[in-house]
């Protein structure tokens, strides 16, 4: 199993009551939380969202980001110190590096979230006035909430990405191409994933557009590292279209339409064009 079999079974009982609390909203007289999945800041506060399913909101989420934490420091300790006799980490299958990389992102990001988000609650239940807009507080969670978010695209995209690492040399009858190129692409995905959160902000004024552009577009690189890997990994190999093949073609697909997309907005001029448009939805959606 893993180094922490309760911690396991605990984390996992938070994350779902986390949900179910979260959801649970809709069954309250005036609904679910209505401020939209990032919660921007003073829509998510009591005078203008008012009812009990913004703040069951705010604590299943917290409640399940928990879980999400102690479940990612049982991963980076099982990867660490119960590997089989002689496997090393450079022959760990890609899947597992991934996991390993995705649960030290978690704990970089969801804390700040769980700290945001208790911030937000105390303005509504306790009368707070943390994220009020004449202290700056608008930007404040906007800083916050999206130093969780942009980690969080590559928390979910990692495990796929190691997924799709496995199946790629399985239906091609051929070894993974390009081994720790993939590895090093991952580690250098998550490193800069903190250092982008702003690109989220560009319209607001507050941030500083050069440096936050120039990691946009360089974490383009290791990402189309990954997806030359895995072409790689096909180019004349004994490809055979089963279920899992396609599906995983599918993803490249869809993938690199979300990829190039993501490029053009790293853009401060083209960005303050699209920003708020279509564009922007169906950017993260393909991603």
């Amino acid at each position: 199993d893993v180094a922490f079999p309760r911690l396991n079974a605990f984390a996992f009982w938070l994350f779902l009551f986390g949900s179910i609390i979260a959801i649970s909203g809709f069954l309250t007289p005036q609904g679910a939380a209505s401020f939209g999945w990032f919660a921007y800041q003073p829509l998510a506060n009591a005078s203008f969202s008012p009812g009990v399913g913004g703040n069951l909101w705010m604590l299943g989420l917290g409640m399940s980001g928990f879980g999400t934490i102690l479940g990612a420091v049982n991963f980076i300790t099982t990867v660490i110190t119960m590997r089989a006799p002689g496997m090393t980490m450079w022959r760990m299958p890609i899947f597992t590096w991934n996991t390993l990389i995705t649960s030290i992102l978690i704990l970089m990001a969801f804390p700040v979230l769980a700290a945001a988000i208790f911030a937000a609650a105390a303005d509504r239940v306790l009368g707070a006035h943390i994220y009020d807009p004449q202290n700056g507080g608008v930007l404040l969670w906007q800083h916050l909430f999206w130093f969780f978010g942009h980690p969080e695209v590559y928390i979910i995209a990692l495990p796929f990405f190691g997924i799709v690492s496995e199946i790629f040399p399985v239906f091609s009858r051929k070894p993974i191409f390009g081994y720790k190129t993939l590895v090093y692409a991952t580690i250098a995905i998550a490193a800069l994933s903190v250092a982008v959160w702003a690109h989220h902000m560009y319209v607001t004024g507050s941030v500083l557009l050069p440096f936050f552009a120039l990691m946009t577009m360089l974490i383009a690189v290791p990402t189309g590292v990954k997806i030359f890997n895995w072409i790689g990994t096909m180019w004349r190999g004994s490809v055979t279209f089963e279920t899992p093949m396609i599906f995983s073609l599918g993803f490249l697909v869809s993938f690199v339409f979300g990829g190039l997309t993501g490029v053009i907005l790293a853009s401060p001029p083209l960005d303050f064009a699209l920003s708020d448009s279509y564009f922007v939805v169906a950017h993260f959606h393909y991603v």
